[in-house]
């Protein structure tokens, strides 16, 4: 039969064949497609988590950008999926790594709406200042588009900066 590639199989969750496929073949875990995706940005992609930590214990890198510089995280911002956010987060990879549409993981997790996503990527430190190639900033692109959860968040946070840079601890 015409088997599934690793890509699609990552995407998809399909555990136990994609497991079958790495044990057979020399370093396909971080293998990149035609458009420099690996399994790990796939299965980002599609919020397949249980394949996320398992291509993560098998040794994929979640560092390696695709060709238009979309990333593991970028793409799992743009889904929503906070727990795979928190995932590559604890392995080093750039908060604030930016696409050829110049858009960052905190800016794809505005535009989505996707509240918890933006808190994680907030509490981590993602950069507020950042621009997008249209000049908004995540701030600016909440107001746009009218996401009023999204919007609080990110004010509590400015303000949580604010207090804990300017205010003196209260003597007890």
């Amino acid at each position: 039969g015409d088997s599934l590639s690793i890509h699609q199989l990552a995407a998809q969750g399909e555990l136990d064949q994609l497991k079958e496929h790495l044990r057979k073949g020399d370093n396909l875990v971080n293998k990149p497609d035609e458009r420099g995706f690996t399994p790990l940005i796939w299965a980002s992609a599609f919020g397949e988590i249980e394949t996320v930590r398992f291509l993560l214990e098998w040794g994929a890198d979640p560092h390696i950008l695709a060709k238009e510089r979309e990333s593991a995280l970028s793409l799992a911002s743009t889904g929503g999926y906070t727990d795979i956010v928190g995932l590559l987060l604890e392995r080093d990879v750039d908060i604030n790594i930016y696409d050829w549409n110049g858009g960052t993981p905190l800016l794809y997790a505005v535009r989505g709406n996707h509240v918890k996503c933006v808190e994680a990527l907030l509490a981590r430190g993602a950069d507020l200042t950042t621009e997008a190639d249209s000049g908004y900033t995540p701030m600016d692109l909440a107001v746009a588009l009218g996401y009023r959860k999204v919007q609080q968040v990110i004010e509590n946070h400015i303000l949580k900066l604010f207090q804990s840079n300017l205010v003196p601890a209260d003597p007890e």
